[in-house]
């Protein structure tokens, strides 16, 4: 983490704020600044016919001041335990565009916002906010559940050691770098996750002198050395490496309810259009399966959709 900022988004549909919250326990322990941040628009505004453009123009920054007032109430009490809080509204129809285009201008260290179960029928017909900023924000995206970060937690690191490509493995290394950073801040202990695919059915059924057993277990063990040789780089013991048989959608939920995590990390291609309408990412289909926290990293040469 540096020191830039924390880019809080709040929910004005809500009185609680666990975004804010989160991002006020970071703040007092790494001392960062945070950007509350809120995007409201209200078509109603813009279609207002009997009013000009100057009087629908003064009634938006109308609207805009009430919730400048408010954001300033959230913040008085940070303010007053001496953090470092700035504050932005802005009117925008796309939430999610208005608060990259924020990350894009200014140093932000991470976005950090609340999260919720989706509908996983319409999210495929519009797309929820979070699954934007997790395709497309340019900076880590943490996503607040409703759950403590107690003293001595578990923060798991999802890694994907198979991968032999540079960018992987570039991502692997900065996924664990950065868990390793907020566990000492925050006095927790790293876990890394690894799935790995079973034996394909199909060959089982057309080879039957495959030795099923013997292949799963060699890519099993396969996996445990490359993990352990990552852990191994940031002296993170053998005991808290986990290779597990499944798909990483299973078995990332499967370890975080196991170890009763506080916070899962881990990479995101950042795909979009038709490719994620269908296939989607596994960021989005592990938050929903999660009773913690999720903070998702994108590859270091990741292009924003968004910059101009």
């Amino acid at each position: 983490m540096s020191n830039n900022s924390f880019l809080v988004v709040i929910d004005p549909s809500r009185d609680d704020q666990p975004a804010l919250e989160r991002a006020a326990h970071l703040a007092r322990c790494t001392g960062i600044p945070l950007t509350l941040f809120l995007s409201i628009f209200d078509f109603s505004y813009e279609m207002t016919a009997m009013l000009s453009q100057d009087e629908r123009e003064a009634m938006r920054n109308g609207v805009l001041a009430q919730r400048q007032q408010w954001l300033e109430q959230l913040a008085a009490p940070l303010i007053d335990e001496g953090i470092n809080v700035a504050i932005k509204v802005v009117w925008h129809n796309r939430p999610y565009e208005s608060i990259i285009d924020y990350t894009l201008e200014n140093p932000i260290d991470y976005i950090i916002k609340s999260t919720h179960a989706h509908d996983k029928v319409k999210s495929v017909i519009f797309t929820p906010t979070d699954w934007h900023l997790l395709r497309k924000a340019p900076v880590p995206v943490l996503l607040v559940k409703e759950n403590d970060w107690p003293a001595q937690g578990n923060i798991i690191a999802a890694v994907n050691v198979a991968a032999e490509d540079e960018q992987h493995q570039e991502l692997n290394q900065r996924i664990v770098e950065n868990a390793v950073k907020l566990a000492k801040v925050i006095n927790a202990n790293v876990h890394l996750v690894n799935g790995y695919p079973g034996t394909p059915v199909n060959i089982a059924i057309e080879l039957p002198d495959f030795d099923a057993h013997a292949y799963n277990q060699s890519i099993k063990e396969h996996h445990q050395i490359r993990i352990e040789q990552l852990a191994k780089q940031f002296e993170i013991p053998e005991t808290q490496c986990h290779v597990k048989e499944g798909l990483a959608e299973d078995v990332i939920p499967e370890l975080a309810a196991e170890l009763s995590a506080e916070l899962v990390m881990l990479g995101t291609v950042g795909r979009s259009g038709i490719s994620a309408a269908l296939i989607g990412n596994t960021a989005e289909h592990v938050i929903d399966s999660l009773d913690c926290d999720l903070v998702a990293f994108k590859p270091k040469d990741f292009e924003c959709p968004l910059a101009k």
